[in-house]
C-alpha cells in the first residue's frame, strides 16, 4: 500500500489547512482609519461637508444611545441590551441609504438603523425592559419589529421583496443579519428564493468577526461575500467601520433592487467592540490584542479626523454633537424610567386577527391566577 500524503496540518488527511476570511484588501473603502477620502473605481460617492456633519452626528449619538442602554442594564432598569458598539458606520450607513419606499427587517440589534428611521430610542427599550413586545409600527417607519429567531428575517424580507415585484412597487426590502446568521439554513434559502425570483431584496451582513463565542472561521472557508456568486447573484464586501463606503455601496445596491436587478449581498467588514449582549463576557474567548487592533479603526474617530483635517467641523461643531448627545441620554433614561407596566393580560392581545377557544381558555386562567393574588392580600 502506498504512503500517504501529509498534511501540511498534521491534522488528518481530510482536514484542509484553514483559511482566514480576513484575507487581502477586498473591500470598498473610501475614508481611511486615519481620515483620508480615497476613491474606488467602481463606488463613489458625491457628498458634501455638510451631509458628512449630519453622519458624523448620527454616528455620535447611535453610540449615545447604546452606551445608554448598557448603563441602564447594569443598573437593573433592562433585563437585557444587545450592544452595538463598534458597528454605528455599519447601521447608519446602511440606515441613510433607505427611502421611504424601503423596509428594513432587523434583527436585534440594528437600532442605528432604528435611529436613522425615526424610531424612538426609548420604544426600542420597552422590547428589553418587558414592558412591550416591540412598541412601534413597522408601516408607519419601513422598519420591522426585532427578529430574536436568527435569520428569520431574511426570509421574511425576501417574501415582502416578491410582495413589492408582483404589486408593482417602487421600492425595495433589506435583510439585516449577523456572519453567525449566515450559516443558518433560513439565510441560505432566503438566498435561493431571492435569486430564482429575482425578488428586489438587499442582504446585508454584518460580519463583526464573532457569533457569541465563535469565530468567524467556525462560520466560512471563505470570505461571505462570495457565497452570492453560488446562488447566482452579486456579493460585495465593504469596510464596515467607513460610514461613506458603505452608504455608497449600500445606495448602490438597493438601486439595483428597484429597478428589477435582483438582489445583492453586502458583507459589512466590521467588528463587535463590546459583548454580544450585557449577559456575554467577551473576555473569555477573545484576546484583548485584537480589540485594541479594532480600536484604531474606530468608525466615529475617522469621521471625526477627516472633519478636523479638512476644517469642516470645529472645536463648537464637535462641543454641539455632544451636548445633543448629553440630551439624548438624558430622554432615553427618563423615557425608560417612564415606561409603564403593561396589564399582564395585554400578553393575550394581537395573537390572532379573531380569538381562538385556545386562547380564551388561556386567557381565563391567567386572570384567575392573578386575581388570587388580590384575594390574598385581602385577606392580610
Amino acid at each position: 500500500m502506498p504512503a500517504q500524503a501529509s498534511n501540511a496540518t498534521d491534522a488528518g488527511p481530510d482536514v484542509l489547512p484553514p483559511i482566514q476570511p480576513s484575507e487581502g484588501p477586498d473591500f470598498v473603502q473610501l475614508l481611511t482609519p486615519e481620515g483620508e477620502r480615497v476613491e474606488h473605481p467602481d463606488y463613489s460617492l458625491d457628498i458634501t461637508d455638510d451631509e458628512i456633519r449630519d453622519l458624523y452626528r448620527d454616528l455620535v449619538l447611535v453610540r449615545r444611545i447604546d452606551s445608554e442602554a448598557t448603563a441602564l442594564q447594569r443598573q437593573g432598569e433592562l433585563g437585557l441590551w444587545a450592544n452595538l458598539l463598534g458597528q454605528e458606520a455599519a447601521q447608519v450607513g446602511a440606515g441613510r441609504s433607505l427611502t421611504d419606499a424601503d423596509f428594513a427587517f432587523p434583527t436585534y440589534r440594528e437600532h442605528g438603523v432604528a435611529y436613522c428611521k425615526g424610531v424612538d430610542p426609548v420604544t426600542l427599550l420597552g422590547l428589553f425592559r418587558g414592558t412591550s413586545q416591540g412598541g412601534w409600527d413597522p408601516q408607519e417607519h419601513g422598519f420591522g419589529l426585532y427578529t430574536i429567531v436568527i435569520g428569520s428575517q431574511t426570509l421574511h424580507a425576501t417574501g415582502y421583496a416578491m410582495g413589492i415585484q408582483r404589486d408593482g412597487g417602487q421600492g425595495a426590502a433589506m435583510a439585516f443579519f449577523g456572519d453567525g446568521a449566515s450559516s443558518q439554513g433560513d439565510v441560505n434559502e432566503a438566498f435561493v428564493w431571492a435569486s430564482v425570483f429575482n425578488a428586489p431584496v438587499v442582504f446585508f451582513c454584518q460580519n463583526n468577526q464573532w457569533a457569541i463565542s465563535e469565530p468567524l472561521e467556525r462560520q466560512t472557508r471563505i470570505p461571505l461575500y462570495q457565497r452570492a456568486r453560488g446562488f447566482g447573484f452579486p456579493g460585495v464586501r465593504v469596510d464596515g467601520n467607513d460610514v461613506l463606503a458603505v452608504l455608497a455601496v449600500t445606495r448602490e445596491a438597493l438601486a439595483r433592487a428597484r429597478e428589477g436587478s435582483g438582489p445583492m449581498l453586502i458583507e459589512a467588514y466590521t467588528y463587535r467592540m463590546g459583548a454580544h449582549t450585557t449577559s456575554d463576557d467577551p473576555t473569555r474567548y477573545r484576546l484583548a490584542a485584537e480589540l485594541e487592533t479594532w480600536k484604531l479603526k474606530d468608525p466615529i474617530e475617522r469621521v471625526k479626523a477627516y472633519l478636523s483635517r479638512s476644517g469642516a467641523g470645529d472645536a463648537d461643531f464637535f462641543a454641539s454633537v455632544d451636548q445633543a448627545a448629553d440630551d439624548l441620554a438624558a430622554h432615553v433614561r427618563a423615557g425608560c424610567l417612564a415606561l409603564p407596566d403593561p396589564d399582564p393580560l395585554s400578553l393575550f392581545d394581537n395573537v390572532y386577527a379573531e380569538g381562538s377557544p385556545l386562547l380564551d381558555e388561556e386567557r381565563e386562567q391567567m386572570a384567575s391566577y392573578l386575581a388570587s393574588f388580590a384575594d390574598t392580600e385581602a385577606v392580610h
